[in-house]
């Protein structure tokens, strides 16, 4: 299979890189800030808005398109207008981020998607998603080219940029004090790197789920399970200090608060029509969890525990 990669060398791009290039005919688009051509993928660098330099993908065809990278309008039909250019599925990497907000209701691929532009730079970039979805569907269907669009919830484990995980990791190894909220309303649906990786390449092998909408998210979690079961993969070593939501220590800058704090920042995605379109199922916490300390540990502590 021949799949054109648009970014693939960050986070779920360059785990999915990973996992497809040693058995797939992978091209990546980027701008080469990390070389994946160790993993067997070829390279071809370029900044996806240089039209000039996207020359290089005249007259190419590929099974499937998947881009990790479009953020601003214009960013698909860049690449679905090059001239020459054929492919039969364009996966688009969104965000469950696009749905009405507040609807008190699991929110599925059917559900309605947001209509207001919040203001702020998460707001921009929500907006941004909602119009290349819009695009998605238009440019692709002028081409003949079936658009998917793929909208995962909170993703974790190797590679993340986002200091989230990768936070509580530095502090567990420097033993600073993490709090956690033992009553927080806050939930959110933590979907480990690889699975929404493995997912990604099986819609690429799927035909009958070309087209469709997809969103991957876990079960949901709050503050406490999480880092409970941090708590246990990390060998004990971290010093978690239990406290009421309602305590002060949580409005400290300190504090740390990355996911979902509050029942009102709560919204939840049902991810089960992808585990029955692709045959694969979400990793449990504890063992995404774990996998994610042995690499992240590394960065901190020389030795760090065997878990």
């Amino acid at each position: 299979m021949k799949i054109l990669v648009i970014g693939g060398s960050y986070f779920l791009g360059r785990v999915f890189t990973m996992l497809a290039a040693p058995k797939e005919d992978v091209t990546l688009v980027n701008r080469g800030t990390y070389s994946m051509e160790s993993f067997g993928a070829k390279c071809i660098r370029a900044d996806r808005h240089d039209s000039a330099a996207l020359l290089a993908l005249a007259n190419t065809s590929y099974d499937v398109v998947v881009d990790f990278c479009a953020y601003r309008q214009g960013d698909i039909a860049g690449i679905v207008n090059v001239p020459g250019l054929s492919a039969k599925q364009y996966i688009l990497l969104g965000t469950v981020d696009v749905y009405e907000k507040w609807t008190q209701k699991p929110l599925t691929e059917d559900s309605p998607l947001q209509s207001r532009r919040f203001g702020g730079e998460t707001g921009e970039y929500i907006w941004q998603k909602l119009l290349l979805e819009q695009e998605l569907t238009q440019v692709c269907r002028q081409h003949g080219i079936a658009p998917t669009p793929v909208r995962p919830a909170l993703l974790y484990g190797p590679f993340n940029y986002a200091a989230r995980e990768s936070e509580y990791v530095r502090r567990a190894c420097t033993g600073e004090t993490i709090l956690c909220p033992t009553d927080a309303a806050g939930r959110f649906q933590p979907v480990y790197v690889k699975d929404a990786a493995a997912m990604i390449l099986a819609l690429c092998k799927n035909q009958a789920a070309y087209g469709n909408a997809y969103n991957i998210a876990g079960d949901a979690v709050d503050y406490e399970t999480f880092l409970d079961t941090f708590y246990n993969v990390c060998g004990k070593r971290a010093r978690i200090v239990k406290l009421p939501a309602k305590a002060a220590a949580f409005t400290s800058p300190d504090a740390f608060l990355p996911f979902p704090f509050t029942a009102e920042e709560t919204e939840f995605y049902d991810g089960k029509k992808i585990t029955a379109a692709t045959g694969l199922s979400y990793t449990p916490l504890e063992e995404g969890l774990s996998k994610t300390w042995q690499v992240f540990s590394r960065l901190y502590d020389p030795a760090p525990s065997a878990t």
